[in-house]
């Protein structure tokens, strides 16, 4: 994910050629500036898991499994569920990724999966609630990259968004304050559809979909979340370098108009 690359002298020559493609218009893919790779989608993936997916964009590769447990609510949403993302850069994925906690990449990427979701209100969370003030639907999303060539964002985005569109949930009894989880399941309450578009800069060239040798050239990136009424309900910024107003505006337009093609991709891997 950095745009901050630290190249040998090759691949400086090769990261000028690059640049030099984009600036003409032209990708090394043969992509245009707003195609995205190959995608496949897999849900229930995992067996052992509530929900799964999986997805392949281009060679990078994201697992994401989602586990379903009963807790207590926050202090201040007592009568809401709780959601929580996290990401893990597994080793074999990459050369640049070590083992040990989360570092800033990792923490970055889980932080834009969960705002997506859920700034778009992707899941009705005060249906997660069994009683409240003591105990809610803890919903866990763990996102694993498996193999890195370019925009973890989105592809973790859209497994993200797969594993929990596939997932479900136990039914409860209840009998004054006591609860009884039946073997009986069923979804989450989903209520709406997020389609995240990652956009970077190179050059005066915006481009959708980096692949990673595009990602190592980019001075900027922005991520915009659409929902599924074409409302922007999350962005994030990254690299050194800067949008014009006109470029965001274009990026923004670009996205909207993207999310669709996304969302709908998403929907039928789920059956939805």
């Amino acid at each position: 994910m950095s745009l901050t690359p630290h190249l040998p002298p090759l691949a400086k020559i090769e990261q000028k050629t690059l640049v030099d493609l984009i600036a003409g218009g032209k990708r090394l893919d043969e992509r245009s500036a707003t195609d995205y790779r190959e995608m496949k989608i897999e849900v229930g993936v995992i067996d052992k898991a509530e929900g799964s997916a999986q997805v392949h964009l281009g060679k990078t590769k994201i697992m994401v499994g989602v586990k379903v447990d009963a807790g207590e609510p926050f202090l201040d949403t007592p009568d809401q569920g709780v959601l929580t993302v996290n990401a893990e850069l597994v080793p074999l994925a990459s050369p640049e990724f070590e083992p040990g906690p989360p570092g800033e990449n990792a923490i970055e990427l889980a932080r834009v999966v969960d705002r997506g979701i859920r700034e778009s209100g992707a899941i009705d969370i005060k249906k997660l609630c069994v009683i409240p003030g003591k105990k809610v639907y803890v919903i866990f999303v763990d996102v694993y990259v498996l193999d890195h060539d370019g925009n973890l964002i989105d592809a973790a985005a859209i497994a993200a968004f797969a594993a929990l569109l596939n997932a479900k949930i136990r039914k409860y009894e209840l009998s004054g304050e006591t609860v009884t989880f039946t073997s009986e399941y069923e979804p989450l309450p989903i209520q709406n559809y997020p389609s995240t578009i990652t956009t970077v800069k190179i050059g005066n060239s915006l481009i959708i979909d980096p692949s990673l040798g595009e990602e190592n050239v980019a001075e900027a990136r922005l991520t915009v979340t659409v929902d599924k009424d074409d409302k922007i309900c999350a962005m994030q910024k990254g690299g050194l370098g800067t949008f014009t107003r006109k470029e965001v505006e274009t990026t923004v337009a670009n996205a909207i108009a993207k999310s669709g093609e996304i969302r709908q991709k998403i929907l039928e891997a789920a059956n939805r």
